[in-house]
């Protein structure tokens, strides 16, 4: 595998030690599970989903949950003890996992749905207002900047 060494990006930029330390660990990881199969999809200028494969996993026994800017997938099948089945071929993998997935700032999960083995999970980017960008109106004439400062600003459209 590659290093990069990123070293000279941590000199020269302020603010992105998140966005540089992710990177590192994503280098560093070991390769990536296969299981459970998995798509991410763009539904909208700011909404996401990501689309996972759990044929024969049911509501209870899958677990999501979002910490900080991860989101976790964990499935785990219980057995039913009053009824223990004995396979004579078993093909479809049902066995315990978790997949994680790192999300941008400002990303939410805005619901998951069990649908025909394919587990639906929704996203969407919703940027605070104080931190989208804004359109700031140019005075005229001496001493009339004031109203801008005060906060006269303009939304951009």
């Amino acid at each position: 595998m590659r290093q990069f060494d990123l070293a000279p990006l941590y000199r020269s930029t302020v603010g992105f030690d998140r966005l540089f330390s992710a990177l590192d660990q994503y280098v560093a990881a070991d390769p990536a599970p296969s299981y459970p199969p998995y798509n991410i999809e763009r539904t909208g200028e700011n909404a996401y989903r990501i689309t996972v494969a759990v044929a024969g996993f049911t509501e209870t026994d899958l677990s999501i949950e979002v910490k900080e800017n991860a989101l976790t997938l964990k499935g785990e099948r219980t057995p039913d003890a009053n009824n223990p089945v004995t396979f004579l071929h078993q093909g479809i993998a049902a066995r315990a996992f978790e997949r994680r997935f790192q999300l941008a700032d400002y990303v939410q999960v805005t619901g998951a749905a069990l649908e025909n083995g394919l587990l639906h999970i929704d996203l969407v980017r919703e940027i605070p207002e104080a931190k989208k960008p804004r359109h700031i109106q140019i005075a005229t004439g001496r001493g009339s900047a004031a109203p801008a400062i005060e906060g006269k600003v303009k939304q951009a459209a």
